[in-house]
C-alpha cells in the first residue's frame, strides 16, 4: 500500500486513522498515495490559526511578512526539480509543470516585492485621504484597513496543486491571516510536497500555515464574521457553499472561482495574411493543449467572423494535428494525461452534450485512447447555431474548443455575454476602435481582457496567464471573485473602517502626521535627527524670504522658462489669474528648498523625490515666503541602513495665504549606520 498522506494542524503532522482512498496516477492508474482526514480535529485547526497564527502575524509589520515569503519562494524555487519529478505523475508535460510550480513561486516572490514598494512598514494601511468632517478642522475622518482576526480557508482545484495554494496564500500572509490549505484530493500528493517543504524551512512564523489532506466536510460549520473562504472548483459546489449558514447568517467572507466559458475573439479587421491571424491561432491551440486544457482560464468559444470560420478551423487542425498525447516523460511528447480517468469520462460526457448544436471537426471524442492513463487527443468543434445554448453554457474542462461564427460587432457582444460572466477574453485586433467598442461591450462580463496584436505580442504573456498584480475572477458564472490584483488581493482579508476624531488621534492611529495635530520645533534641526530620534510632528519653520522681479528674471534666464506669465508685464496683467509678473512655481520650491535644507553632512542622505506638489495663490515679485516642514510619515527599510521619511511641505506669503503644498521624499540614516 503506497504512503498515506498526511495533514499539518495544530503544530505537528497528523495521519489519519483509516488506509484513506486510493490517488492514481494519471499516466498509468498505479496508485500514487492515499488520503483521509478521518479523525482530523478541524475545529481544532480553526482556533489554532485564530490563537496562534493571527497573533504572530499581527505582530509584524506588512514589511516583515513580505521579507519572509521573499526567503520563503526563494527557498521553494531552490528546490523545484524534486517538484516537477513529482508533477508528471499528475499528466503534466515540463510546460505544464513550469505554469504551476515556478508560476506559484513567481507568485510568492511578486507579492513580497510589491508589498515592499506599496505598503508601509506598519500594522495599518490607509484607505484614501483625510476627510474634513467639520468646518474648523478639529472632527476627521479616515478609513483604515487591519488585519481580520481570523483565518482564511481556501478550497482549491485539482488542476493547480502548487500555483492555486500559492496565490491565495501569499496575498492573505501580506495582510496577516492565517491560512488553512485544503487540496483537491486528486492532485494533494504534490501539495503536500511543497506543504512539507515549506514547513520544514522553518521560515513562515507557527500556525500562519496549516494544511488538511482529505474531505472537510463541515470546516465552515466552525467559521464566523472574522473568517473567509477561497474556494476554486464547480459553479454548482460554490452555489452550496455560498449558501451554508454560517455564510449567510455569520458573515462568513466567500469568494468563489468557478466556471467559466471563456472566449478569444478574432476582430473583423484581421485578413487571414495579417500576422495577427497566426497569433490568435497559436493562443487558441496553446489554450487548448497546456495542461491538457484543464485550465480554468482556458479558451472554450472561438469566436471569429463568419468569413473566417473554415479558415481559423483548417489553421487549427493542421496545429492539432501535430500534437504529440503521452507519457510526459518520453521524448516527444507534447501533451500529457487529464488528472485522472473519471476527468476523461466527464469530458468526453460534456463534448457529446455539446455536439447536440456543433460538429466536431477535428479529433474524434468516441475513439477511447486504450492506454491504462487518462490520455484524451484535443477535440475541435464548429458551432452549426453560433445562438444554441450548448457552447454557451457547457463548459468540458479538457482539450475542447467551439469555433463560432458572428455577423457583426453587435451580434458579438451578445454572443460574448451568453457566457453569463468569465474570467477572462482575449482579442486579436489591429484596429483600436474595434478594440474599444469591443472591450468596453464585453467588460462587464469578464475579469479580465487581453488585447494581442503584433506589436504587444512578443510581450505578452498569453490568454490564460493570470498575473499577480492584476484581478483574477470574473462576475457571474465565473463565481464573481477577485483573486489576486495586486493589493486588492490583500485588502480583500483586511476590514475596512472609517476612523473619526481628532487631527491627533488619527495621527496616532494611522501613524501617518494628520494636518492640525500637534508640531514639535526645537533647538535640534530636524535634519539633524537619525531615524530613531526623528519623530512625527517634527517641524523646522524657515523665512520668511522675498521674491525679488530679480529673483523671477534670473531663474527664467537660468533655466529658459520665459512663459509670459514670467517675463511679459503687459500680457501677464492681461491674465485674470495672474495680473502681473509672477514668479515661476519651481522656484517658489527651490526657494523654499533654501529656507529649511541643512547644508552641512548629517543624518539626511538623498531627497528622492516630490510628490503631490500644487501651486494655489500666485506668488509676485515683493512676496515673502515661509515654509513649514513636519514629519509626515517615517518608514524604515528591513534591508537598509536607512528609512524614508514623508515630509509635509507648506509654504505661505506674507499675508498667511498658502502658495504651495507638496511633500518632499528623503532618505534618513538609521542610528546604527550614523555611529
Amino acid at each position: 500500500m503506497s504512503r498515506l498522506l498526511e495533514s499539518y494542524a495544530q503544530g505537528r503532522w497528523f495521519t489519519a486513522s483509516d488506509e484513506g482512498s486510493p490517488l492514481l496516477s494519471a499516466l498509468d492508474s498505479t496508485e500514487v498515495a492515499r488520503i483521509s482526514s478521518t479523525g482530523l480535529d478541524v475545529a481544532g485547526m480553526i482556533e489554532y490559526a485564530r490563537s496562534v497564527g493571527g497573533p504572530a502575524l499581527a505582530a509584524l509589520t506588512f514589511h516583515e511578512r513580505a521579507a519572509l515569503l521573499k526567503q520563503l519562494g526563494l527557498t521553494l524555487m531552490a528546490g523545484k526539480d524534486e517538484f516537477y519529478e513529482i508533477s508528471t505523475l499528475t499528466g503534466a508535460t515540463t510546460r505544464d509543470s513550469g505554469v504551476d510550480i515556478d508560476g506559484g513561486f513567481g507568485t510568492v516572490l511578486s507579492y513580497a516585492s510589491k508589498a515592499r514598494r506599496e505598503l508601509p512598514n506598519d500594522t495599518v494601511y490607509l484607505d484614501g485621504d483625510i476627510e474634513q468632517l467639520g468646518k474648523k478642522g478639529t472632527f476627521l475622518g479616515q478609513h483604515i484597513y487591519t488585519s481580520r482576526r481570523g483565518v482564511a480557508v481556501q478550497i482549491n482545484a485539482f488542476n493547480f496543486p502548487v500555483w492555486g495554494f500559492l496565490e491565495k496564500l501569499a496575498p492573505a500572509f501580506i495582510a496577516g491571516v492565517p491560512s488553512i490549505v485544503k487540496p483537491a484530493s486528486q492532485s494533494a500528493y504534490l501539495t503536500e510536497l511543497v506543504f512539507r517543504r515549506i514547513i520544514e524551512s522553518g521560515i513562515l512564523p507557527e500556525g500562519s500555515v496549516q494544511l488538511l489532506c482529505g474531505s472537510a466536510r463541515g470546516i465552515i460549520d466552525h467559521l464566523g464574521g472574522q473568517d473567509s473562504v477561497a474556494f476554486t472548483g464547480s459553479a454548482d459546489t460554490a452555489a452550496v457553499l455560498r449558501a451554508h449558514p454560517n455564510v449567510v447568517g455569520e458573515g462568513v467572507h466567500f469568494t468563489a472561482e468557478a466556471d467559466s466559458l471563456n472566449a478569444s475573439i478574432l476582430g473583423s479587421d484581421v485578413a487571414q495574411t495579417d500576422p495577427e491571424f497566426d497569433l490568435f491561432v497559436k493562443g487558441v491551440f496553446t489554450e487548448m493543449t497546456v495542461k491538457a486544457g484543464q485550465k480554468c482560464t482556458a479558451i472554450r468559444r472561438v469566436l471569429v467572423p463568419q468569413s473566417m470560420v473554415d479558415p481559423v478551423v483548417e489553421a487549427l487542425s493542421a496545429r492539432l494535428e501535430k500534437v504529440v498525447v503521452g507519457d510526459p516523460r518520453t521524448e516527444g511528447v507534447t501533451m500529457g494525461a487529464l488528472a485522472s480517468i473519471d476527468q476523461r469520462d466527464e469530458v468526453l460526457k460534456s463534448v457529446r452534450a455539446l455536439t447536440k448544436s456543433a460538429s466536431v471537426v477535428f479529433g474524434d471524442p468516441e475513439a477511447v485512447d486504450p492506454r491504462p492513463g487518462a490520455f484524451m487527443a484535443p477535440v475541435l468543434l464548429k458551432a452549426g447555431d453560433a445562438s444554441a445554448p450548448e457552447p454557451h453554457e457547457i463548459e468540458a474542462f479538457g482539450p475542447v474548443s467551439t469555433v463560432i461564427g458572428y455577423e457583426n460587432t453587435s451580434d458579438l457582444l451578445d454572443l460574448v455575454a451568453r457566457g453569463k460572466g468569465s474570467l477572462v477574453a482575449s482579442l486579436v485586433t489591429k484596429d483600436s476602435a474595434i478594440a474599444r467598442e469591443v472591450v468596453l461591450g464585453s467588460a462587464p462580463y469578464h475579469g479580465r481582457i487581453l488585447v494581442l496584436n503584433s506589436e504587444d505580442a512578443k510581450e505578452s504573456t498569453g490568454h490564460g496567464s493570470p498575473l499577480p498584480v492584476l484581478v483574477h475572477g470574473g462576475p457571474g458564472r465565473a463565481g464573481g471573485g477577485e483573486e489576486l490584483g495586486g493589493m486588492r488581493g490583500v485588502l480583500h482579508h483586511m476590514q475596512r473602517t472609517a476612523i473619526q476624531g481628532t487631527p491627533d488621534v488619527l495621527t496616532a492611529v494611522g501613524n501617518k502626521w494628520v494636518a492640525g495635530s500637534a508640531r514639535v520645533t526645537g533647538d535640534v534641526h530636524p535634519f539633524r535627527k537619525d531615524l530613531g530620534e526623528l519623530a512625527l510632528g517634527d517641524t523646522i519653520v524657515g523665512g520668511p524670504r522675498q521674491v525679488t522681479r530679480a529673483d523671477i528674471d534670473h531663474f527664467a534666464e537660468f533655466t529658459g522658462d520665459t512663459f509670459y506669465a514670467h517675463t511679459d508685464p503687459e500680457a501677464a496683467a492681461a491674465n485674470p489669474l495672474f495680473g502681473g509678473i509672477v514668479a515661476h512655481g519651481y522656484l517658489v520650491v527651490s526657494l523654499a528648498a533654501g529656507l529649511f535644507v541643512d547644508p552641512a553632512p548629517g543624518p539626511v542622505l538623498a531627497n528622492f523625490g516630490v510628490d503631490n506638489l500644487r501651486f494655489l495663490t500666485p506668488v509676485k515679485a515683493e512676496d515673502s515666503l515661509t515654509v513649514t516642514l513636519t514629519a509626515k510619515l517615517i518608514t524604515p527599510r528591513q534591508s537598509a541602513d536607512y528609512g524614508e521619511v514623508r515630509w509635509d511641505a507648506v509654504v505661505v506669503n506674507h499675508e498667511g495665504d498658502p502658495v504651495a503644498t507638496y511633500d518632499v521624499l528623503t532618505l534618513v540614516a538609521k542610528p546604527e549606520a550614523v555611529s
